[in-house]
This record gives structure tokens, C-alpha cells and sequence, in this order.
């Protein structure tokens, strides 16, 4: 091995016998980290990069694709609850065309694809059960593709045409939509959900869609609507007016104040009125107008009589002139007739009741009328519908109050507990990363400083080796010169050789005073160096 080599590790041994217990420690621990880092960071760049292969299959599809995919010695991951599969990026576009001429994925809603396959000898009704199907799966894979919505299955109910028009029936749509995971249904995906499916089939309202989600939640009910039940809109309706008028009476008599109660009576059922209206109109010209007139005058006898007894014709024996005279007439007037067909849908409000209760120890100069007026506007209070108005005003309970001052504060002192124990945690893990970092600076910068002092060290004992021969030698004979500074008559020709020796001989034994036991390791060291030679 060469000098140079030997020598750096033989400084590396040496700084590293010169470390204290607490030094090493932390050194190991150090070099322990950087190991680990190092070793977490190859093993992640060896991982290869993972890319959907296909996304929302079957169960079937999935058990082909992964057979397909160990054959082929590929690893691949299962996300989804195996509905999405995952393999290496460099394999997705080999492995897909695999799967394409395997005929896979197989299963499909098909769509109008399937009308693709029907025969010249298919039934009326098997053409209508395809068509329906086609309808079913259009809808499905449309919906599938909303942002949200992981599967949807679309059923329809069609009825037959009849020549009965009183007996037909409005056609139906049930719709199933399954979720991603954490992802809830708006009401405006929902209500896209019901038009969308509405406008497809011929005939279907928005009221014939029902929407149910894989939790069983009804989203929209047939007759009912998007908007859920009667329940749910008399809670929300309540939930509307209560906020605004708790907000109204918050600024008026102060937060905490007023207390709001609201109760709607939501109407559940839903029909359609047909209303029939005629009016006259004035100076309006007749439509149409016939007149007929007759006249009729004769004279001569009558045979004719009247009946008497056992209807027996009695002659009157009378003669004389006759005259007849008739006279008729039709007008068709104009008639304005208004017909007006109203669809009433479920949820409209019977009657409500909102009822006020103001703190009377903190309200003084509001009064309950006044109250009364502005919550009566700010509800929509109908009187005419039965709405009424309750405000009273009454002490509040001031152990609620006292309760809830005393779990807020207490909630506060533990947030500003947790806020410190998160402040002194991290000063603590702060403190540790820079006493680490001045330590490791410092042990740098005594090391940087051991070297440079042995290689200054170093320098010096070559070149007074270099000018008084082997530096033990020189070093042992200083002893005897010491004395001879003492002589009374100087040499008056000293020679320059010999002062330039004494000058090194001086700054070494200085450097010896300064640090003994460094420079007797060092002048070990060179001795074994040079024996070594």
C-alpha cells in the first residue's frame, strides 16, 4: 500500500482515538443515519413506477387480466378493492395489447353496440329488450364518467304502447350509482344525475327517476324529485329560515341573546290541477248569426173539433180566415276560454310557526312588537296561510352559560398546553439538529486544525533533516551546544549553515514546549517511517 494511503488512515485512526465517549457516539449515530438514508433512497430508486393498466373492471376481468399477467412474469398491484390494476410503467402498452387480443376486459354494458349484433330474423321484442339495454348501458357509462362516481347501473321501465289513451303509463328510471371512496353526492350531481336520465326516455319526467347509492341512501324518489322527501325539505326549509333570523336577531339584541325555534308543515303529497276559465268579451263582433221567419194566413171551414166525452170528436161548426206568424234567431258569440294545467309537487309549505325567545336581563330597549315585525319579514310570514309569530321575553339560565365559559376556556388552556408542547418539542428537536451540527463543525475544525499543525509539523523536521542530516541525531547533540553560547569570545566568522541550524533547532524545541506528546507521536511516527525505508 502506498505511503500516502497509509498515512491518511493511519491520521484517521488517529483523530478518531483522540474523540471523547460523547464524540464517538455521536459520530456513530451519524454515520449510522447517513447509512440508512442512503439505503432508503437506493431500495426507493430501485422500485419501478407503477401505472393503471385498467381501472373499474369486473370481478371476472380482473381474475383473466392478473392469470394473464403472472403467466407473463409482470408484478403488477391491486387498488380498488381489485378493481384497478397496476403494473410497471415499461409494460402498460405491451400487456395492454395482450389483453386487447385476449378479448379482455370482456365484460361491457354493451350500449348500441349491441344493436350491432342483432340478426334480420330478431323479434319485435327482442328488438325492444336490445334497445333497452343500449338505452341502459348508454346511461350507465355516461354516468360512470361523472367526476365522483366509480360504477353506475341504469334500469328502465318502459311501459308497452296501447291504443288506450286513459290507460298509459308514464315510463320509470332507477338509477345506482357507487361512489369512490370519501366522495359524497352533491344535490347538483344529483339533480344532473335525474335530467339526464329523464331526458333520454321519451315520455319521463324529472319525478320518475330514482337515484339510490351503494349505502342505500335514496337521492331522489320517483314523485318526490331530486330534492329528497318531505322530511328532508321541511328540515331544510326550517334550517334556512332559523339561520336567518337567528343572524337578524344577533345583531339587534346581541349574540346569545335570542334563541329561534322554526316548524314548517311540508305538504307530502304531489298532483296535478287542470282549471277551465271562460269570459265574455266586450264589443266583440258574434261568430256567426242565422235568422228564420215564417207567415202564414188562409180562410175556409174546419172539420175538426174538439174531444168530448168517451173521445168522442165534437165539430165546433164554426168558419172564418186564419193567420200564423213565426220568427227565430242564432248568434254564436265569441267566448275567451283559458285552460291552465299545474303539476303541485311535494313539499310546499302548509303553515309554519316561529317562535323567539329573548334574554329579558340583556334586551332593553327593543321591544317585542318590534321583534315581532322583523322576524314576521324576515321568515315570510303568511297570515293568510295560518303562519303565526310567538316572541317572549324571558331570563336565560346562566349555568349553560357559566358550563360553556368554563369548557371553552378549558378547551383553550389545552390548546395553548398542546401549542407549547409542540413550541418546546420543536426547539428541542431544533436544539438537537444544531448542538449536532456545531459539534460535527467543531470536530471538523479541530480536525482540519490537528492536520494543518502536522503537516506544519511535518514540513519542518524534512527540511532540518534535510540540513543537519538524520533529526533524532540533530535533536540529541543540541544538548551540548546550549553551553557554548556562553563563550565569552564569539567566533568572529560564524558559519551561516550553522546559525540557520540553530534557528530550526529553536523553533522545534518551542513547538515541543507548545505540545510535547503531539510531537513525540509525530517523531514516532517518522521514525517508524523511516525505519521502514
Amino acid at each position: 500500500m502506498p505511503q500516502q494511503v497509509t498515512s491518511f488512515f493511519r491520521r484517521i485512526g488517529d483523530t478518531i482515538r483522540g474523540f471523547s465517549v460523547a464524540q464517538r457516539v455521536i459520530a456513530i449515530i451519524g454515520v449510522a443515519v447517513v447509512a440508512l438514508g442512503v439505503t432508503g433512497i437506493a431500495m426507493w430508486a430501485s422500485q419501478p413506477s407503477y401505472t393503471p393498466l385498467f381501472s373499474g373492471v369486473a370481478a371476472s376481468d380482473a381474475s383473466a387480466i392478473v392469470d394473464q399477467l403472472r403467466t407473463d412474469g409482470v408484478p403488477y398491484q391491486l387498488t380498488d378493492g381489485g378493481s384497478t390494476i397496476l403494473v410497471p410503467q415499461e409494460k402498460v402498452y405491451d400487456e395492454r395489447l395482450k389483453a386487447a387480443s385476449a378479448g379482455l376486459p370482456a365484460s361491457t354494458t354493451g350500449g348500441y353496440s349491441l344493436l350491432d349484433k342483432m340478426g334480420v330474423t330478431s323479434s319485435e321484442f327482442q328488438q325492444n329488450v336490445t334497445y333497452k339495454r343500449a338505452m341502459e348501458g348508454e346511461l350507465g357509462n355516461t354516468i360512470g364518467a361523472m367526476k365522483g362516481v366509480k360504477t353506475a347501473s341504469v334500469r328502465l321501465a318502459i311501459p308497452e304502447e296501447t291504443v288506450f289513451a286513459s290507460e298509459k303509463k308514464d315510463p320509470t328510471a332507477s338509477v345506482f350509482v357507487e361512489t369512490q371512496n370519501g366522495v359524497t353526492l352533491t344535490a347538483d350531481q344529483v339533480q344532473a344525475i335525474v335530467h339526464l336520465t329523464s331526458a333520454a326516455v321519451p315520455g319521463m319526467k324529472p319525478t320518475d327517476v330514482a337515484v339510490v347509492d351503494a349505502d342505500g341512501t335514496v337521492l331522489s324518489t320517483v314523485g318526490g324529485g331530486a330534492t329528497g322527501g318531505a322530511d328532508k325539505q321541511a328540515s331544510d326549509y326550517e334550517t334556512r329560515v332559523k339561520t336567518a333570523v337567528q343572524q337578524m336577531l344577533d345583531k339587534v339584541v346581541g349574540a346569545g341573546n335570542a334563541t329561534v325555534a322554526v316548524a314548517a308543515d311540508v305538504s307530502t303529497e304531489s298532483a296535478q290541477r287542470t282549471e277551465e276559465s271562460y269570459t265574455a268579451p266586450t264589443n266583440a263582433p258574434s261568430l256567426s248569426e242565422t235568422s228564420q221567419k215564417e207567415t202564414y194566413t188562409g180562410s175556409g171551414g174546419s172539420n175538426a173539433g174538439v174531444l168530448g166525452p168517451d173521445n168522442i170528436a165534437v165539430p165546433n161548426g164554426t168558419n172564418g180566415n186564419g193567420t200564423f206568424n213565426s220568427e227565430s234567431s242564432t248568434k254564436d258569440n265569441a267566448v275567451d276560454k283559458v285552460t291552465e294545467q299545474r303539476t303541485i309537487p311535494a313539499g310546499a309549505i302548509n303553515r309554519q310557526t316561529v317562535s323567539v325567545a329573548l334574554n329579558s336581563d340583556a334586551v332593553g330597549g327593543v321591544s317585542a312588537n318590534e321583534i315581532r315585525n322583523l322576524v314576521n319579514a324576515a321568515a315570510g310570514i303568511d297570515t293568510k296561510r295560518g303562519d303565526s309569530v310567538s316572541v317572549e321575553m324571558v331570563p336565560f339560565s346562566k349555568a349553560g352559560a357559566t358550563e360553556a365559559a368554563k369548557a371553552l376556556q378549558e378547551a383553550k388552556d389545552a390548546a395553548a398546553a398542546d401549542q407549547l408542547t409542540s413550541i418546546i418539542r420543536t426547539s428541542l428537536i431544533a436544539g438537537a439538529i444544531v448542538a449536532a451540527a456545531i459539534i460535527a463543525f467543531a470536530l471538523f475544525r479541530r480536525s482540519r486544525k490537528r492536520s494543518a499543525e502536522l503537516a506544519a509539523l511535518e514540513q519542518d523536521t524534512e527540511s532540518l533533516a534535510l540540513d543537519a542530516g538524520t533529526f533524532p541525531i540533530a535533536l540529541e547533540q543540541a544538548a551540548p551546544t546550549v553551553p557554548m553560547q556562553l563563550d565569552p569570545i564569539p567566533d568572529p566568522t560564524p558559519d551561516p549553515a550553522e546559525l540557520e541550524a540553530d534557528r530550526r533547532r529553536a523553533e522545534i524545541e518551542a513547538l515541543a514546549e507548545r505540545d510535547p506528546q503531539r510531537t513525540a507521536e509525530f517523531l514516532r511516527s517518522l521514525m517508524d517511517d523511516r525505519a521502514g525505508v
